[in-house]
Parts: structure tokens; sequence; C-alpha cells
């Protein structure tokens, strides 16, 4: 199935029910008085979550939604009946926007699993509502109310705790393969990853942690060039990133420079994501002996440090030969419960908001930016999904 991360739909909640205009008329009862009924209200549109879902690519075949008005009020005191909600599916972890304000409406997820798109219109009512004492023959009504119509933007953000983070080629799928049951593909050229892929990590028997491995960077990802920055928006949604250097690149690179690519694209794509907590993951360590590779690791370590671009955990690992995977994994999974631990004390929902909030503003900067940088540079954009 194809992997649709975004789509743009239009909604139309159904519109209100008239009131009736109608007055009792049965043999041997003279005015009979007013007896028309209210509308029905119009059905509304939400988005509920379905756990077997984990892609919009439906939403790029149909687009457009609208939900059953309400029925027309009838005589003999009849209430029209109510127009039927409808319910769109989607992933867990769907956020919606108002694609005409970006107004953040909601987050489909674990704790809120339907939410209200577009609210149908209020019912009218009858004639009978307007009868009083002084006014015994109303001939007054009102119509329903229009439903809301809205063009709204889904844009689905991977639920996982780690994020693997590097260039291409720099060992992320591999990794995610050997510690988890996924199964991405894995190839010696760059590209290979064109999609995020998800693994479940067990640790023990009652732990378990959720790992997203998406498309490497390139320099000038934050302008459009490469796949990964279409994808970096599943990372915003981490607790934790593994950022991944290869130690020894087939194409001669600086691993020290390498490391601050990924970086200046990181800042200049998302600061939210740019300041989430992340380990450093030297790579393929299994392709040059265990001391040179000791000594490569001491050597970049040293540099980042003085450098003052890096002060968290350091592991050299060998996704091939397995070498200090355990390490790794128990430390990822010892942080991410002091994490849960201190989440706790918090209000997760409002940190959920919080958080989307400054993520959408951060976004809709960037996509100025790019397509400014488009216009005055001539920027070639490389992918789009």
């Amino acid at each position: 199935m194809k992997f649709v991360d975004e789509a743009s739909i239009r909604v139309e909640a159904g519109k209100g029910g008239a009131g009736c205009l109608s007055f009792r008329r049965e043999k041997y009862i003279e005015k009979g008085g007013p007896d028309g009924g209210d509308g029905g209200d119009g059905g509304s549109v939400y988005l509920v979550a379905d756990d077997a879902l984990n892609t919009l690519v439906d939403f790029r075949y149909q687009p457009i939604y609208k939900a059953p008005k309400g029925e027309h009020g009838k005589g003999s005191d009849r209430t029209g009946a109510k127009g039927d909600d409808i319910s769109l599916r989607v992933p867990l972890g769907t956020s919606v926007f108002d694609d005409e304000t970006d107004e953040y409406l909601g987050e489909v997820n674990a704790k809120r699993r339907e939410v209200l798109v577009a609210k149908g219109g209020r019912h009218g009512l009858g004639n009978v509502r307007f009868k009083s004492s002084t006014n015994r023959a109303p001939r007054e009504t009102t119509p329903g109310e229009p439903g809301e119509i809205k063009r709204l933007r889904l844009e689905l953000k991977l639920l996982a705790d780690v994020g693997l983070l590097g260039l291409p080629n720099a060992g992320k799928s591999t990794l995610i393969s050997r510690i988890s049951a996924a199964t991405p593909r894995i190839a010696d050229y760059p590209f290979t990853t064109l999609v995020p892929n998800l693994g479940v990590v067990r640790v023990g028997q009652d732990r378990s942690f959720v790992v997203a491995d998406i498309p490497g960077l390139i320099e000038g990802a934050s302008k459009g060039a490469g796949l990964g920055v279409q994808f970096l928006k599943h990372l915003s949604r981490t607790q934790v990133l593994l950022h991944l250097i290869d130690i020894e690149p087939l194409d001669g690179s600086d691993p020290l420079d390498n490391f601050k690519t990924i970086e200046e694209e990181l800042t200049a794509y998302s600061q939210g994501i740019a300041d989430k907590p992340r380990f450093l993951v030297i790579t393929k360590t299994d392709v040059l002996t265990a001391e040179e590779a000791f000594n490569r690791v001491e050597s970049l370590t040293t540099a980042l440090r003085n450098a003052g671009l890096f002060e968290g955990s350091v592991h050299a690992i060998s996704a091939v030969s397995g070498t200090a995977l355990d390490e790794l994994i128990s430390e990822v999974s010892q942080f991410l419960s002091e994490l849960d631990a201190a989440s706790e004390e918090n209000d997760d929902d409002t940190l959920i908001r919080d958080e989307v909030h400054a993520f959408s503003r951060e976004q809709r900067a960037a996509r100025q930016r790019r397509r400014q940088g488009k216009d005055d540079d001539d920027v070639e954009v490389i992918y789009e999904h």
C-alpha cells in the first residue's frame, strides 16, 4: 500500500431542516391551532481512529465528504429526522488543521479517538413554538441553519518513541531490522528507504518501545532537496533521537562534517525537533579492526565535545555483527522510562496541544522560507510525494 502522510479534504456538515408551518385540521374541531413541528439537526463530520490504518491514501482518491441534512418538520407536531453523522476513519496520530487559517483543530490519538471537524446545522423551529396567549395562530417558522463547511489538512505523524536520523546509508535500516521485526529495504546505495518504517523493540517481558526509521537527509534538505525532509515531521512526536554516523563512509567524507550537515538541516527545519534529546550512534564498526574502530570513535567524540557540538551519550555499534546493540537498547529503554515517569506529573493533552501548535507555526514559517528560497535561488525540489 502506498504511504501517504498528508492529505487535503473538504467536509460539509448537513444543513438543519426547516420548521413546519401547519395548523391542526380535524373533523368537529374548529381552530385546532398550530401544530408545525421542528426540523431535524444536520449531520456532523467526525474523524475516528482506526488501529488498522497506517496511511491517509484513501483521502487522495476521495477528497470531498458531505453529511446528510436534517429533514424538515411536519404537521401534527412531528419533528424531522436528524441527519446521520459521518465518521471518517484515520490512523492514530492524525492531526487536523483548517487548511485556510492553519488553525489546529485536534489530533486523533489513544486518549482522544474521535474529533469533531464539522458541526451540523441546528434545526429550524415550527410554528407551534411561537404559540402564545396573544398569538393563537402564529405563522412564524425559522429555517434550518447551514452546516459547517471546511477545507482541512490532515497530517499523519507516526507515533514512535525513538527516531533514527542520519545521512543515506548511515545504517538506519540495518539497525531497525536487527533490533525489531521490521523488514525495511536494505541495499548499498543511497535512498533505499523511501517511506518511514516502524519497528517494535522488546526489552524483557514487560517493556517495549517503538522506533521510526525515516529516509536519509542530505545537504539542502530544509530547502526541499532529497527525501528525508518530506518525512521529518514524523520525528516531532518522538521522545529521543538516535543520530547515526557511518564510521567509514564509502564516499570518503569526514564523519564530523556529516554530523554537522545533519544537525544544521535539522535546526533549519524545526528548532523543536533539534532540541530533542539524542544519542550519537557510530555505526559499521565491523569494517575496521577493533583498535582502529576504538581510535576513530575516540577521535570523533573528542572533536565533537571540544567543538561544543554534542554532549550526550555515544555508542559505537555494528548492526551486522550485533556489537554493542544490547547496551544501546538498554540505555535507550532506561532513558525512556525516566521520561515517562517525569511526564506523568504533567498534563499530557496540554503538552501535545502546545507541541503541535509550536510545530505548526514552525512549519508555516519553513514552508514560506522554502517558497521564497525557490523563487530567489531556483532551488530544485528533487522529490515530492
